[in-house]
């Protein structure tokens, strides 16, 4: 007996670790893929001139640009490009006729765990709607949306206050004012196509619930985003941040 248990020990650890192991190299071919694809479709541009967001200077130049003709050609479904400087947020954008291929596609449409950036199916595209959903998973490598549960802390917020969305019709600056955990089934996943007055609490109700405190000034007519990704806190949990569209030139 103790040696079928010795056996058994030694199997479960063999076909532990081969599990980890595989668990490593995906994480691995994730983290190549999109790098490359940042190396080969984004071109960082040099600083522009600064103004004053809280306690950090915010550069006021886009500061990468997209190749979207390139990127369409592998997908037309690409959508825009989402980015933070000093984090990892660096990411093709895509949205699909439904919430499901993504979650398991990359934006060249292989099959991959990680998936990709992806806008709720929903939502009008060019987002053009009130408020759009943005999802991503939460990969336990810090990749993907990982990062969005750092902007609980006020000094995360302070040091990235914003964030760019780039489109092949318009770069916007997303001014975040709102960062709090939730659940799946919550209002914060509610699609609003246009100002209204529900839109206005909703916006309100997101400010009371915030993580942290910010000093942006929300326009009721203006269009905002959701990036949404998954926690473990309790069953179904969710972090968000909500930001606001601030338009940058045409492209």
């Amino acid at each position: 007996m103790p040696g079928i248990l010795t056996a058994v020990l030694c199997m479960i650890f063999f076909f532990s670790s081969a599990f980890i192991l595989y668990i490593g190299m995906d994480y691995h071919k994730i983290d190549e893929l999109y790098e490359k694809s940042a190396a080969e479709f984004t071109t960082v541009q040099e600083s522009g001139a600064d103004f004053k967001a809280g306690v950090k200077e915010i550069r006021e130049s886009i500061p990468v640009t997209i190749d979207f003709a390139a990127l369409r050609n592998i997908n037309e479904e690409i959508a825009g490009w989402i980015y933070c400087e000093g984090t990892k947020l660096n990411y093709p954008v895509l949205q699909g006729t439904d919430n499901d291929f993504y979650l398991s596609h990359t934006y060249d449409r292989a099959a991959n765990r990680a998936g990709s950036i992806f806008v709720e199916a929903l939502n009008a595209p060019g987002f053009a709607d009130s408020n759009t959903i943005i999802y991503g998973h939460h990969m336990k490598n810090g990749s993907m949306f990982a990062v969005l549960r750092n902007w609980a802390d006020q000094a995360y917020y302070e040091e990235h206050p914003v964030m760019w969305l780039l489109t092949p019709e318009q770069n916007y600056q997303i001014r975040l004012f709102s960062g709090y955990m939730t659940e799946a089934s919550s209002a914060a996943y509610t699609v609003y196509q246009s100002p209204c007055s529900e839109f206005d609490e909703y916006i309100r109700a997101a400010c009371a619930n915030s993580d942290f405190r910010a000093d942006v000034e929300t326009d009721p007519n203006g269009r905002f985003v959701v990036l949404s990704t998954c926690e473990y806190d309790f069953e179904d949990a969710r972090y968000v941040l909500h930001g606001m569209l601030v338009p940058y030139g045409k492209n």
